[in-house]
């Protein structure tokens, strides 16, 4: 009888319909495919029922999670081989549960159940988020960023540097990157053209670096909103520290109860990711509420390319359930759309994709970097679920996959008068 590997690389071959790119090694040791091609490792047989019982993306996400299914060698290697075959198949590229249907690759599974050891379904990790009934509500919301925010903040603090900022960087140049996080910051500061006096609303506010910077660098006054309890502590503790609890106010607030506007420039960065296409319309509207006339916005925002059948669009099922729960991305034009619908006007769109992508492999390397550490504040499996998210993300970016968006908009009042100078990148300087 052959070998396990030699087995599984025929099911797969047949269930995929393209030769695997990779080599396997399996848990008794064997091994089949190119010696020279990154391996993808079966440390356990659970790996198959995982796969069994969740044929796609989440059972092999589970598989990673539990440590079942590892990879050999360099991770961006492995990921760009063989996310032509799981992750950019297309619109019209057949998932594995279709290919199940097939009668054929249906005799493959059988010999998967036979390597595979009692048909029970294993239990997924605990790492994995419980499917939601209502979604966007303002306690799922909270139970969503609680997941992905409360991981804690000593985690945070390996993976994002000393800048503890979580949105993409803005790089001029091959520098540090606590030196990209700062000048993406002032870039945003300087597009909503803060001055002394002025009051910002951050809306999901993080760890209070943005809060911070605008309110040492350009002299406002700053209210910070999170849901996300263990950020809120970590931030305040930072303005004190910084001497600014005069000038900045960190609250654990949903931004729908926020009432003490108005305010003269709102930025919202990475956090629209959580507000869902539903209530995106809701969103951009309180936000114009909350703004004087004349008043800017700045949304900073990853999106996804636009699909033939929008109505087909489904969250990513690894993101879903072990990282961002609820999050939805959009293509720009929608975001756009929906501001305008809103009242805003639009007066600037900046793709930062690139930079995104240099950012997540700062921080991949950050983590691996202090790999042990890591583990201990948190589990492997949740360690293993940021490495391959991180890792993912970087090659979704630099291939075109998503981008990210600085949209700045203005609340222009009836009149006209926007208040933008004639040449509106004058922030660049």
């Amino acid at each position: 009888m052959a070998d396990a590997a030699s087995r599984l690389r025929s099911v797969a071959e047949q269930v995929l319909g393209v030769p695997l790119p990779v080599r396997l090694r399996a848990w008794d040791g064997s091994q089949a495919g190119p010696p020279d091609a990154p391996a993808l490792v079966i440390r356990n047989r659970r790996a198959l029922r995982y796969l069994l019982f969740k044929p796609g993306e989440l059972g092999l996400a589970r598989a990673w999670v539990a440590g079942d299914l590892d990879i050999e060698g360099d991770l961006y290697s492995a990921l760009a081989v063989m996310s032509g075959l799981i992750w950019e198949r297309g619109e019209d590229g057949r998932t594995l549960g279709q290919a199940l249907r097939d009668p054929e690759v249906r005799a493959a599974a059988r010999e998967l159940l036979k390597l595979a050891g009692p048909p029970l379904p294993p239990t997924p990790p605990r790492e994995e988020v419980r499917r939601r009934r209502q979604l966007h509500t303002r306690r799922s919301d909270k139970q969503a960023i609680s997941h992905h925010y409360d991981v804690g903040n000593d985690f945070y603090e390996i993976v994002l540097g000393p800048s503890m900022v979580y949105s993409c960087a803005y790089w001029e140049d091959d520098g540090t990157l606590e030196t990209a996080q700062r000048d993406k910051l002032e870039l945003v500061c300087r597009k909503l053209d803060l001055k002394p006096g002025q009051r910002l609303l951050d809306v999901g506010c993080g760890w209070g670096s943005m809060a911070i910077h605008a309110a040492r660098e350009h002299g406002v006054s700053v209210v910070g909103v999170t849901l996300s309890q263990e950020q809120a502590a970590y931030a305040r503790k930072r303005v004190a520290d910084e001497g600014l609890t005069d000038r900045v106010e960190i609250r654990v607030q949903d931004y729908r109860d926020v009432r003490d506007g108005p305010y003269d420039a709102i930025s919202s960065i990475g956090m629209a990711e959580h507000v869902g296409a539903e209530k995106y319309l809701k969103y951009a509207s309180d936000l114009y509420a909350l703004l004087k006339p004349g008043g800017r916005l700045l949304n900073h925002q990853i999106a996804r390319r636009p699909q033939r059948d929008e109505a087909a669009y489904h969250v990513d099922h690894f993101i879903d359930a072990y990282v961002f729960p609820d999050g939805e991305l959009a293509p720009i034009g929608t975001t756009v759309t929906q501001l305008e619908r809103a009242g805003f006007e639009v007066r600037d769109v900046e793709s930062l994709r690139e930079h995104y992508a240099l950012t997540l492999r700062r921080w991949v390397a950050n983590l691996e970097a202090d790999w042990a550490r890591a583990v201990r504040l948190t589990s492997p499996g949740r360690a293993r679920v940021w490495r391959l998210y991180m890792a993912a993300s970087a090659l979704a970016f630099e291939r075109n996959r998503i981008g990210v968006n600085q949209v700045l908009a203005v609340k222009t009042p009836e009149p006209g008068a926007s208040g933008l100078p004639l040449r509106t990148r004058t922030w660049t300087r």
